[in-house]
């Protein structure tokens, strides 16, 4: 080992240190000046603020956001915590916002502190804290979730602005979902002697069919001596109905999003072709589009496969094993496991083309299109068997995106529901969009889950007797853009547009 790598390797050795201690925030004073000016010199570690670093990986490309946005929350934490010690809070907004699951890194994270100054910090990628002057809350209404310190459920929903049910419906539905006794929202109210927030909260158990609730919280407020004047501070009612039982949030959160969706993907996506299928014919184009489909839909994943080697696998003539030329052909293990996955997937369309209900389908069957995706991966010892048995197992960041897919737990909650909603949608245009937009949300695996989702679009595209359709890798930025606003802003409208203006 020469000279440099030796140096550059001790000083690694430094940095795995503190991320073994769990350091995401890194403070200048845990590294000394030469290991420090090292790392950033070889781009293991990234400043956010003066004197304040995160580790990256030195193959991200200037500009690129994902270490930052994966870093984000665990950052923000301990650089709070250095700041300002115990004393301080995020707001109950962003707090009801962690406690329903939603980690989207937010353009600008609002913290309450006696200590604050009433102005912005600036940190990556147009990111920034805004630290206001203000009393902390009382200390039974904090918790610490994940080293962040936030307002309790009940204080949130309590202490949070009125408009945010208009604006943020979504999430504040889901937050009252979790709610399962009106006790500790009712000592917030009584301790504050908060009539007319009662009266909103009221209107808001009452709006998701949360009766009991409503009632109990009227009359403890009465028994207090206030007066309450009952309002429903939410625009619409909703057509979810929430079971008395404790539903994960994840839940909850995505059977609201699929509801208010709807509406709009009905609006804009075209009405399906009502004329009846000659499956034969539909079949037959489906595999003429396969060399198309696979070349966009690998290239949109960054391999680097030509319309010839998509051929050359489709002919069973390329074999995994034997030359170190094929070894390093990664994209060619890709390009067989899309052709395996592709046959999967046309017996899927097949059987739906027949009548079955495709919500159904996919749910017997993405297994299979998956480890049929991964499978020469396997054989070429890249990846482990034990990797596709099942969904993921930890956390996973999409490049460049503030969406931070679900926990492992949340997905198993998550997938079930799933699949039930597109068994139950009469309206194909739906089960295409949120097909391949809810699936991505999800991200229920390490990898693959663009492949996969394109082919659930197709899969639903079938259903309503719309054509298999190809996303163009000319297009990707734009597609990327598209879910990105569905993901962070829960609009569906421009994803919606995307799809139809590829049929």
């Amino acid at each position: 080992m020469n000279n440099i790598s030796q140096k550059l390797a001790d000083s690694l050795e430094q940095l795995q240190q503190l991320q073994e201690s769990g350091v995401v925030a890194i403070q200048s004073k845990q590294l000394s000046r030469v290991h420090r000016e090292r790392l950033l010199k070889h781009g293991f570690i990234r400043e956010v603020i003066r004197g304040w670093y995160i580790p990256v990986m030195p193959d991200e490309k200037p500009g690129d956001s994902t270490s930052w946005y994966a870093s984000f929350w665990d950052f923000c934490g301990a650089y709070l915590s250095e700041r300002f010690d115990r004393s301080w809070c995020l707001s109950p907004e962003q707090s009801i916002s962690l406690h329903i699951g939603d980690r989207t890194v937010p353009q600008q994270l609002l913290v309450r502190s006696p200590k604050g100054n009433n102005k912005p910090t600036a940190f990556l990628h147009n990111t920034s804290i805004f630290d206001v002057r203000l009393n902390m809350p009382a200390t039974e209404h904090i918790e610490n979730l994940d080293g962040l310190n936030v307002y309790s459920l009940a204080a949130a929903l309590v202490y949070c602005s009125a408009n945010q049910f208009q604006c943020a419906p979504i999430k504040m539905r889901t937050a009252l979902s979790m709610v399962t006794d009106a006790s500790d929202v009712l000592s917030v109210l009584l301790a504050g002697n908060h009539s007319v927030i009662a009266g909103r909260l009221v209107g808001a158990f009452r709006n998701i069919g949360r009766d009991l609730i409503a009632d109990n919280i009227l009359k403890g407020m009465q028994a207090a001596d206030l007066k309450v004047q009952q309002e429903d501070p939410f625009v619409e009612k909703v057509q979810v109905s929430f079971g008395r039982r404790d539903v994960s949030p994840y839940v909850n959160r995505m059977r609201l999003m699929w509801a208010q969706m709807r509406e709009s993907i009905i609006a804009y996506f075209p009405e399906q072709p009502y004329h009846a299928i000659d499956i034969e014919t539909y079949m037959a184009e489906v595999e003429d589009k396969y060399v198309t489909d696979a070349y966009h839909s690998l290239s949109i994943e960054g391999y680097r496969v030509t319309r010839q080697l998509i051929e050359l696998v489709r002919s069973g003539k390329w074999q995994a094993e034997g030359s170190d030329e094929n070894k390093k052909h990664l994209d060619a293990m890709a390009a067989r496991g899309y052709w395996d996955a592709f046959q999967e997937v046309k017996n899927a369309v097949l059987a739906v083309l027949e009548g079955k209900n495709p919500g159904d389908v996919l749910e017997q069957t993405h297994s299979d299109w998956y480890l049929a995706l991964f499978g020469p991966s396997v054989a070429a010892g890249i990846i482990k068997q034990s990797d596709l048995a099942g969904y993921r197992l930890g956390p996973v960041y999409i490049r460049q995106s503030m969406h931070t897919p679900p926990s492992k737990e949340a997905v198993r909650d998550m997938m079930p529901t799933f699949f039930a909603l597109l068994a139950e949608e009469e309206n194909a245009a739906v089960r295409v969009v949120l097909g391949h937009f809810i699936f991505v949300y999800i991200h229920p695996y390490l990898d693959g889950n663009g492949r996969m989702g394109r082919f659930i679009m197709n899969l639903m595209m079938a259903s309503g007797g719309y054509p298999w359709t190809v996303v163009p890798v000319e297009r990707r930025d734009e597609y990327m853009q598209a879910l990105e606003a569905a993901s962070v802003g829960q609009n569906i409208v421009p994803f919606t547009k995307f799809l139809a203006s590829l049929l």
